[in-house]
């Protein structure tokens, strides 16, 4: 038997083929963004304890409300915005289920939707398989900044939905107060929804602040925020997450999402739930990571490779044309294969896979990891 494929032009995932590589060639890997330390045994135990006292059979659909609460309370916190816990938030099986959720609920066959590239590789399949058309927005290095004009440009009638990530995986960028203040303006007054992908809110360096769309106004009314904590709370095996939005579109939100998981893992959303009640779990942790950011590059500033600092994400960006002309993809495997460290090339996540020579690499790791990886890179 033969299938037409819905998504022809998909294969193994870059983050599957260098950790497969890492892990053959006993490399450090630095490639895919997970954590090799534990998440916090007080975490552990608070899910352990909700396991003992019950919470094993299904969350209701939205999620534990104890959770949504929470969740709630952290916006009111950080951003002084409200989402109402039982109408406008919903946890999901990461954030990755809930874009792909809020893709399948609203994007239908040719309507358009506004990727910004480099874009995380889950974006596009989600927009093909629901019979979308992407509109690719390159943007270039090494300040991965938007043009305004020609975001304007792309704009049509046909405009059903635009896709945000600040902080930026895998550039390691922030989008500014002025961005999102010209993306409202562009939006204003059409029926455009905006998709941001929020998982990296709680890393942002050098005292700057995250740029929610939840702080402006009218951005708000027309957008799903994203979220994860499994990124927040270094334990992206446990895939949870949430997704906040107007009650209007998180109703039809949930249309999709109750036939698609349903409800997630009750014992993680309980624990997180308690956790959370004391805010310095997700405070602490732009400090927590600007450290590390920090060790990494004052240990590789002797090193061939140049960088911009990362300005938020756990990512660090390396330009290496110093050291060699190589295509990035080359160069990554040439890296694991022969010095024994794993990064990702850009040039995958990018249109026509532009390749500007830069490798992303996480420094979410313990700070011995760091130092051994730091010594391999200088010798480079």
């Amino acid at each position: 038997m033969q299938h037409q494929s819905k998504l022809p032009n998909v294969s193994t995932t870059i983050f599957t083929i260098m950790s497969t590589l890492a892990n053959t060639h006993n490399a450090i890997n630095l490639s895919q963004g997970f954590p090799n330390y534990p998440s916090s045994q007080k975490l552990n135990n608070l899910v352990t304890s909700a396991m003992h006292n019950g919470y094993n059979q299904y969350a209701p659909m939205a999620g534990n409300l104890d959770l949504r609460l929470a969740i709630s309370n952290k916006y009111q916190l950080l951003y002084k915005s409200t989402y109402h816990p039982e109408k406008e938030i919903t946890v999901t099986a990461g954030a990755t289920q809930a874009i792909y959720t809020i893709i399948s609920a609203f994007v239908r066959p040719n309507d358009e939707v506004i990727i910004f590239k480099p874009a995380y590789d889950c974006y596009e399949p989600a927009v093909h398989v629901n019979g979308g058309k992407v509109i690719p927005i390159q943007l270039s290095a090494p300040n991965y900044k938007v043009d305004w004009n020609v975001v304007a440009s792309k704009i049509s009638d046909k405009t059903k939905m635009i896709m945000i990530n600040s902080p930026h995986n895998p550039s390691g960028t922030i989008w500014t107060k002025n961005d999102m203040l010209q993306l409202q303006k562009l939006t204003i007054d059409t029926n455009i929804i905006v998709l941001s992908d929020e998982v990296y809110e709680h890393m942002v360096f050098d005292g700057e602040q995250h740029q929610s769309a939840c702080l402006f106004s009218d951005l708000k009314q027309r957008s799903f925020i994203t979220a994860s904590f499994g990124k927040t709370f270094h334990n992206t095996g446990w895939k949870i997450g949430y997704c906040c939005a107007p009650d209007y579109l998180m109703t039809e939100f949930r249309k999709v999402h109750q036939f698609n998981v349903f409800s997630v893992h009750h014992p993680s959303q309980k624990g997180i739930a308690d956790y959370m009640q004391d805010a310095e779990t997700y405070l602490s942790l732009n400090a927590f990571f600007q450290q590390k950011r920090d060790l990494f590059l004052n240990l590789i500033s002797a090193s061939r490779f140049k960088f911009k600092p990362s300005q938020g994400t756990y990512f660090q960006v390396l330009e290496y044309s110093n050291i060699t002309n190589k295509n990035d993809v080359d160069f990554a495997k040439q890296l694991t294969t022969k010095f024994k460290i794993a990064a990702i090339p850009l040039s995958v996540f990018n249109e026509n896979e532009k390749d500007d020579k830069v490798l992303r690499f996480c420094f979410a790791k313990t700070d011995e990891t760091l130092v051994k990886a730091a010594e391999i890179l200088c010798k480079i």
